[in-house]
């Protein structure tokens, strides 16, 4: 999949800001931002639901406008609100999709799978949201896709079903499907993407694998995850010509020219004070971190 330049206004304002995006075959691409960054009007221009004001978007090879109906047999989307229809069952809804297809998967192995066999003749409006979420990945696979978008897929699932998420996205990929991810959970982004792409107002203000994106702009830096509040003072002492802060609460921010024996005294420190290391990282920061130092700290509607 491939779009370039693409813009789309809507009254007056620009929700997607002249964008390029590549997702290759057997990838797993994450598209972050905050809300209103403009992910869903993107998603849903490669998806042939809304069409751009500019710029070209090539979903397997063809336009998602023009041939939709042959983009639409070869993709799977699972939408954040579901889809499904209030009054069918679970087992029902999952079958109307698979008639679509040329060449479905099993329903009731993938019922099976996503632990919903129980709640096969359950009433959509009637399943719990975990369980809705479940169905609506079901429909979005079902149909052996070649390419998946995927909108916040472990949405209020629990730990197990979250887990078997990932695996089946990890399996999606090795059978050679490529996948377009959103999610707000940045270790969900770290663990599953090869690609990360963090957009903002419209346009891409980072993109790179998530080793890339975590290292720019952190060189020269070691970053410690223990107790809150402890004096830096005697640190500082042991390293001198280094900056050393509590930059958050329980996160501790050390500046100059990382050596094996700056970890060491940084170790012998925690020592001192009692505490034990949460996580340590050199030239590297959580992707969280880079996340709101692009995109503001400020929340958005």
């Amino acid at each position: 999949m491939r779009i370039e330049g693409v813009v789309k206004s809507f009254d007056g304002v620009r929700a997607v800001d002249g964008i390029d995006l590549t997702v290759e075959s057997a990838q797993v691409v994450a598209l972050l931002g905050p809300n209103g960054a403009g992910k869903t009007t993107t998603v849903e221009m490669c998806e042939g639901f809304v069409t751009p004001d500019s710029g070209t978007v090539r979903v397997l090879g063809l336009d998602p406008i023009a041939d939709s109906g042959e983009v639409r047999s070869r993709i799977g989307v699972m939408l954040q609100g579901g889809g499904a229809y209030p009054g069918s069952k679970a087992g029902e809804m999952l079958d109307l999709v698979a008639a679509y297809s040329a060449d479905p998967l099993d329903p009731t192995w993938l019922l099976s799978k996503l632990g919903l066999t129980d709640a096969r003749k359950t009433p959509y409006r009637r399943l719990s949201g975990g369980q809705q979420q479940r169905l609506s990945l079901a429909c979005a696979l079902v149909g052996r896709p070649e390419l998946v978008f995927l909108d916040e897929p472990t949405a209020g699932l629990d730990a197990q079903a979250r887990l078997l998420v990932w695996e089946l996205i990890d399996a999606l990929r090795r059978d050679g499907v490529s996948v377009l991810l959103t999610t707000h959970l940045m270790d969900e982004a770290e663990a599953l993407a090869d690609e990360l792409v963090i957009i903002d107002h419209g346009r891409i203000v980072a993109s790179g694998t998530p080793a890339e994106v975590t290292s720019k702009g952190a060189e020269g830096q070691l970053r410690l995850t223990t107790t809150a509040g402890l004096s830096v003072d005697s640190l500082a002492t042991s390293l001198a010509g280094f900056r050393v802060a509590e930059s958050n609460p329980g996160t501790y921010l050390i500046e100059g020219a990382i050596e094996p024996s700056t970890v060491a005294t940084v170790a012998t420190w925690c020592a001192e004070q009692n505490v034990l290391i949460n996580d340590i990282r050199v030239d590297q920061r959580s992707l969280e971190d880079v996340f709101l130092e692009l995109t503001g700290r400020d929340l958005r509607g």
